[in-house]
């Protein structure tokens, strides 16, 4: 039997990062996962890159340079003509980034002399792990400490059964070979926005049912409310507090039933998308085999630095509790691994960046006003809106604004909640300033270049205290 310092389940985020990280501490690493491609072959990088975060990013450029094209050039004096969408060179691209990435991850694996297993992982012990390979055969290895990454799966709705053809989860939404003419998605959250701004763009009538009243309940209520108008002046039709009670596939297309407050309603759509969250893959590992407790929602119990109930084992990311994000699951490996090496790896939960791929994009860090209220924080606040900013006039881009909250008290920033073009890059400034517990006044004396987007970020800063300048 093969012994290791570090086996680390899963090869997405956070278990290959943490890998990596164990590695160049010296120890005796290994990693184990079960992603393979169409031809079988291993494709590291779990959900995130293989099926998630990286192809439907993917799409999304694409389809906004489609998007742009046809709306945005006129106005700067260009004309393109008429514009087609290629799909399937459109898809041709996405998988080739695809490739390219999980063929950098082998190779980073492989440059840190960490011994990749292909195969599905089980806990056949406290330190035992039990690998399946894709012909059958098993074989066992031991780790000394042992980091479960395993990620997570789209949750099944029994309402609305996954075929893989007509009514699909995020994967088979990636990989239409024709634009749908009308497409329904289950659930306004992250995913079911993105994939549904990817195929609006690209021509679809898109239908999105949420089961919730209030819309993008995570995000702060002005990011929420404006980014309600925006999506509807783009054309998606986002119902709320629809309860899916059936879905079936049909000669041409799906039919979908649905209840609100009005009744009973019945939808017609091509292509039908299930958006309803994920949940943890632990449950398939056997965790319970090494002594490792699971919560009621089948996600692995873990302390403060993500211990599970056995000391030599830990777990990150999405078999955890805490936001499914890719970020979140790469600086826990990266702790946990400096933590078995004797370091004091750390994580600051409270100031992960969410980001949600729409156009604009929507992005945030720490508190919402309504989570400052109900814990009964005083704050001040300021916001700024992009139309102000000369970048984003010359740029075409002037939807959205910047949304900074402050503690009355000391002005310790609290949180900076954005939606705009590029929130998804402008965000990391706020995330550096509440890492160094900075205060609204620090960004607002920060320089910022101009003309940039980011001056977005330093007027909303003294919106808060002074008040802004260009409003």
């Amino acid at each position: 039997m093969k012994e290791f310092d570090v086996v680390v389940i899963g090869a997405g985020p956070g278990g290959y990062v943490s890998a990596i990280r164990a590695a160049q501490l010296g120890l005796k690493t290994a990693c184990v996962d079960k992603w393979v491609d169409a031809k079988g072959k291993p494709s590291l990088g779990g959900t995130c890159l293989n099926v998630g975060c990286i192809p439907s990013k993917a799409l999304l450029d694409s389809s906004h340079h489609y998007h742009n094209l046809q709306h945005l050039l006129p106005d700067h004096g260009i004309d393109c003509g008429t514009v087609k969408v290629d799909l399937g060179k459109m898809m041709e691209r996405k998988d080739k980034v695809v490739q390219n990435l999980t063929r950098g991850v082998s190779g980073l694996l492989r440059k840190n002399k960490i011994e990749f297993f292909s195969g599905t992982a089980r806990f056949t012990g406290n330190n035992d792990v039990e690998i399946t390979d894709q012909g059958g055969d098993k074989e066992t290895i031991r780790g000394a400490n042992i980091v479960i990454a395993a990620g997570s799966v789209p949750i099944d709705i029994g309402v609305a059964p996954v075929d893989g053809d007509r009514i699909v989860d995020n994967e088979g939404a990636l990989a239409f070979d024709a634009v749908p003419a009308r497409l329904g998605i289950i659930g306004a959250g992250v995913i079911g926005l993105e994939l549904g701004s990817v195929w609006s763009r690209l021509g679809s009538e898109v239908v999105i049912l949420e089961a919730m009243d209030q819309f993008l309940g995570a995000a702060d209520g002005a990011i929420a409310k404006e980014a309600g108008k925006l999506f509807k002046r783009q054309g998606l039709d986002i119902r709320l507090g629809c309860r899916v009670t059936g879905a079936r596939p049909t000669d041409n297309g799906v039919a979908v039933k649905y209840e609100d407050s009005d009744g009973a309603h019945g939808l017609e759509v091509d292509k039908l998308i299930v958006a309803v969250g994920r949940r943890a893959y632990a449950d398939l590992l056997d965790v319970e085999a090494a002594g490792v407790s699971l919560d009621d929602r089948g996600r692995v119990v873990v302390d403060g630095y993500c211990r599970t109930t056995q000391p030599h084992i830990y777990a990150i990311g999405d078999v955890t509790t805490g936001p499914m994000l890719a970020h979140k699951a790469s600086e826990e490996g990266i702790a946990v691994a400096e933590m078995i090496a004797g370091q004091s790896g750390h994580i600051d939960h409270s100031i992960v960046p969410w980001v949600i791929y729409t156009h604009p994009e929507i992005a945030w860090v720490g508190k919402t006003a309504t989570e400052l209220e109900a814990e009964g924080i005083e704050y001040s606040t300021g916001a700024f809106p992009f139309m102000a900013i000369g970048r984003a006039q010359g740029a075409g881009e002037t939807d959205g604004l910047v949304r900074v909250y402050a503690c009355a008290r000391t002005d310790r920033l609290l949180g900076v909640h954005i939606i705009g073009s590029h929130a998804s890059e402008l965000i990391a400034e706020a995330v550096a300033v509440m890492a160094f517990h900075g205060s609204a006044e620090d960004m607002g004396r920060t320089i910022h270049a101009h003309p940039t987007l980011s001056e977005a970020l330093h007027e909303a800063a003294l919106a808060a205290g002074t008040g802004a300048i260009h409003i």
